[in-house]
Formats: C-alpha cells, structure tokens, sequence
C-alpha cells in the first residue's frame, strides 16, 4: 500500500492498484462521523465508438452508458437501494460525459455498505425483459428533460458548439438510440467499460485505511476477471468552427433563458497542463463575470441578469468551452452586454486588486471544499480519470499569475468561437 501525503493540506491518502487493475485509494479524515464511498468506471455518453486491443472498432447507441447505469441497480431478488436503506446507507449514482459513478453515504456498517457496492456494480443482470422495461422508463425521463428550460438551454448551447463530437449529444441519448439497446450491446459495454482496471473504488470519511484495503483484497480475490487488453475510443475530427451560432427554442417560461458559451480552438491538453489551463480560466471567469465582479453589477444594476447568472468550465483532452449566463428579460441586451463588457476587458486587462480578490475566493473555496467528503469523493476522481491530481489545485492556483490571467482572457475569448442557446418565453397553451 502507497502512501501519499499532502502536507499543505494536511491530508494523507492511501493507494494501492490490486492484481486484477483495480485502484483503491482511501482518504482516512479523523473526527468525521460519515464515510463516503465511489466506485467509478471511466465511462462516459462521449464512449459510442470503441475497441479493446486489436479488435474492430464499432459504434453504440447513444445513451448507452445512462442506460447501462440505470440497469446497474436492478437485481434477481430485486432493487439494490433497499438494501442500502437497510444498512443506514443513501446510493446513488450519475453518469457525466466522461465517468460513470457509483455511491453511497453512511454513518454505519460502512463494511457491509462498502461490500454492498463493489458487489452490486461487479454482477451485472440484464434480462431481455427488464431491458426492454427500462426503455420506457428512459424514454420518459428524456421527455421530462425536453420541457426542463434550464436542461434545453445548455444542451441546446452545446449541440450549438459542436459539429461532430459526442459531446453535443444528450447524456440519457435520444428516444430513437435507446430502442436501439439490447442486452447483448449492455454486457459488451459492461464486459469492456466495467473491468477493473477501468475502474476506480474512493473512500473517504472517518475509516482505517489497512481496514477498508483488506476488505477490498479480500472481495476481489474470490472474483475472477479476465485479462483486459487496451480501450481505444475514436471520435470523428471535429471542426474548430462552432455549428450554430444561435439557437433557439420555445417553453412557458417565467423568464427567458440565455446562455453564451465558448468553444475552444486548442485541445489535446492532458495531466498537469489541463490541470494549469482549467484552474486559469476558473479564475479568469471569476475576475470577469464573478458576483464581485464590475461587469456582473453592470449587468445586474441594468436587471438583465439575477441570482440566477453564472458561468463554468468544462474540458477534457478532446473538447473544452465555457458557459454564462442564466435568466434574463432581454437576452439580446444581456448577450451585447457581455459582448462589450468581455472587449473591454480585453483592451484594459483584468487589474491586480480583481485578480488579488478572485484568486483569494477560489483558494477559499477550495479549501472549504475539503471538509465535504462528498465534494473530495466527486472531484478526485474527476481529476484522477484525467490524470491529474486534485490534491495539485492548490498549487496552480498559488502559482497563478495577472498575466497568465490576462492571455487566457485574450485568448479564449474569441467571438469567431461564441455560440448562443436562448429559451424564448411562449404560452402555455402553444
């Protein structure tokens, strides 16, 4: 077992890669009364054309990996939820674009919970007629999106972004590609997706490190996985161009909904340089259009945006743009609004007492994070799967300077990249 220690933090995790592939890592946090545990695959909606090893490469349905989630908790004897709720546990589960993650939080009978988790998520059960089941449900649950405006409004700015890649694509798929899964294609993509060395059990809370690996030791030698040859996934080449600059669709909204995202020209960053690049343009955005920020009192001071308005950054090795924005009564002025104000800060620069103030709020507020064994769970594999450490933010952002703020201003803010998704406000009855 590898130990690795954080001492600016003051955190000490420990690691070990079992004989089957599986990485373990417990974060061992004293005085926390609740254990918080993930297993997760390095699965996501953007894995619809892959191959193991020397084989063909072949396409899925789309959606195939929320639906291989929802599948994942159903059983011979029946639902796995309950027997957490037996143990004193919460589960879940979420699928993102590039994981999927298994969970639970407990106070107690953390082995038993722990056990629970690994089990269900290595026996898998798929029948054509539970299969054919979970369609419909699928099917409503991507209806139900449809008439979610804050749902439409960021899908809709993504497929705005993006030509080919999958990104753009519903993480829950389309009506027509879920009818197109059987079980055959759930076990190929579990078969290849779900081994272990594709995989990645956290556990973080008030537990013993040697404890929680021995257990684990012990569950995984009484399984058998066979050798898992090498996952390559293939994604068209996508243009640098955004596909639609505006889009828009109609809801019985309150207010309308506007957001503003744009799309990266550079990708292929990977480990620490994705690292340094995601932590600059986070503080960047929070200097620009944070709440403390001159340019989001312009715009609230005018009412064109509330509570409501914000921003993200969202990257990976193959895709990478930010989103802002949130509800507004005009969105064409909001939209010019933010237009003129980002010029300016192109002209000006951002100045050292924003980048000072934002800098002290981002280091804040990852620190606070650290107290929620939840939040670490979530984030360190997110950043694991990237082959980056979570436990490095820190330093980037220390090490963070004005004028590297100031070129990744200039530099993402390209309006030849920006793409616009608004929800217009429409009658009840159309």
């Amino acid at each position: 077992m590898e130990t690795l220690k954080y001492p600016k933090v003051q955190e000490t995790l420990y690691r070990e890669v079992l004989d089957n592939g599986l990485e373990v890592i417990v974060l061992p946090k004293e005085g926390f009364q609740k254990t918080y545990a993930t297993f997760s695959t390095k699965y996501g909606s953007v894995d619809n054309v892959f191959a193991v090893g020397d084989e063909e490469a072949k396409r899925v349905p789309d959606g195939i990996a929320h639906f291989l989630e929802h599948k994942m908790f159903e059983e011979p004897e029946g639902d796995i939820f309950a027997v957490f709720a037996s143990q004193g546990a919460s589960a879940n589960a979420y699928t993102t674009f590039d994981r999927t993650v298994y969970l639970f939080s407990a106070t107690e009978k953390i082995r038993e919970n722990l056990t629970t988790l690994i089990d269900f998520v290595q026996r898998p059960y798929f029948t054509d007629a539970n299969v054919d089941k979970e369609k419909g449900i699928i099917e409503q649950e991507i209806n139900m999106y449809r008439d979610n405006a804050d749902w439409r409004v960021y899908f809709g700015l993504i497929d705005a972004l993006y030509h080919k890649h999958p990104v753009h694509i519903d993480i829950a798929g389309t009506v027509e590609s879920i009818y197109q899964i059987d079980k055959e294609t759930l076990y190929r993509c579990y078969e290849t997706f779900y081994h272990p060395s594709n995989m990645l059990l956290f556990v973080v809370g008030g537990v013993n490190a040697e404890e929680i690996m021995q257990l684990v030791r012990d569950n995984q030698k009484a399984k058998t996985f066979k050798p898992q040859g090498e996952i390559k996934r293939f994604f068209d080449e996508e243009p640098t161009s955004v596909k639609i600059p505006r889009k828009v669709s109609q809801l019985p909204v309150s207010l309308p909904k506007c957001m503003l995202g744009f799309k990266e020209k550079r990708v292929g960053l990977e480990g620490a340089e994705q690292l340094k690049n995601e932590v600059t343009t986070k503080l960047m955005l929070d200097a620009l259009v944070g709440p403390s920020s001159k340019l989001y009192q312009s715009l609230y001071e005018r009412s064109l945006i509330s509570d409501s308005f914000g921003h993200e950054y969202n990257s990976s090795r193959d895709y990478a743009f930010s989103v802002l924005g949130g509800d507004t009564p005009d969105p064409d002025a909001l939209i010019e609004g933010l237009r003129e104000g980002i010029t300016e800060a192109i002209t000006k620069g951002i100045d050292q007492q924003t980048f000072e103030r934002s800098k002290r709020k981002k280091i804040g507020s990852y620190l606070r994070m650290l107290n929620s064994p939840e939040s670490i769970a979530g984030e360190f594999t997110r950043y694991r799967f990237r082959d980056s450490d979570m436990f490095d933010v820190l330093n980037f952002y220390e090490a963070c300077t004005l004028d590297e703020v100031n070129a990744r201003l200039r530099e993402h803010f390209d309006f030849n990249q920006l793409a616009v998704s608004i929800v217009e406000k429409t009658n009840a009855s159309e």
